[in-house]
C-alpha cells in the first residue's frame, strides 16, 4: 500500500481522534466549580472511561473506492464532590445506593451517631445550666 491508499483512514482515524477529545477534557473529569450564595465551594469529580474503534478499506486495488467506520463512547460516572467552606475541604463520595438491610443499616449509622452526639451535648448543655 502507498501512502494514498492510508490517506481516507488516516483522516477517519483524525476525525475520531478529534471527536473524542473534545468530550473528554480535563473539564470532564473535574468539574467547574460552583459556588452557592452563602460562600460553598462545589467542583465535582468524575470517572471518564472511553473506547473507539476505526476501520477501513478500498475495495479492491483502485483508490477511488474507499469504505470506513468509526465509533466511538464514552462512559462519565459521578465519583465524588470537593466541597469546600470556610477554607476547609471536604471529599462528600457519590456512592452506590444500599441494596439490602444490612447495607441501609450501616449507611445510616454516621447519621445516627451525629445524632446521638447532638443529643448528648445538649443534654450537658442543660446540666450546666442547672
Amino acid at each position: 500500500m502507498d501512502n494514498q491508499e492510508k490517506k481516507p483512514l488516516s483522516e477517519l482515524m483524525e476525525t475520531t481522534m478529534t471527536k473524542i477529545r473534545e468530550m473528554v477534557d480535563s473539564n470532564t473529569i473535574v468539574g467547574q466549580p460552583i459556588t452557592t450564595p452563602d460562600g460553598v465551594t462545589v467542583i465535582p469529580v468524575s470517572r471518564v472511561m472511553f473506547g473507539f474503534g476505526t476501520g477501513g478499506s478500498d475495495y479492491g486495488k483502485t483508490t477511488d473506492k474507499f469504505g470506513g467506520g468509526g465509533g466511538a463512547g464514552v462512559k462519565i460516572d459521578p465519583v465524588s464532590f470537593l466541597i469546600i467552606k470556610d477554607g476547609v475541604t471536604r471529599v462528600v463520595p457519590v456512592a452506590i445506593p444500599a441494596v439490602g438491610p444490612v447495607d441501609r443499616i450501616l449507611d445510616m449509622v454516621p447519621e445516627v451517631l451525629d445524632r446521638v452526639e447532638g443529643f448528648v451535648e445538649k443534654k450537658k448543655e442543660e446540666k450546666d445550666m442547672f
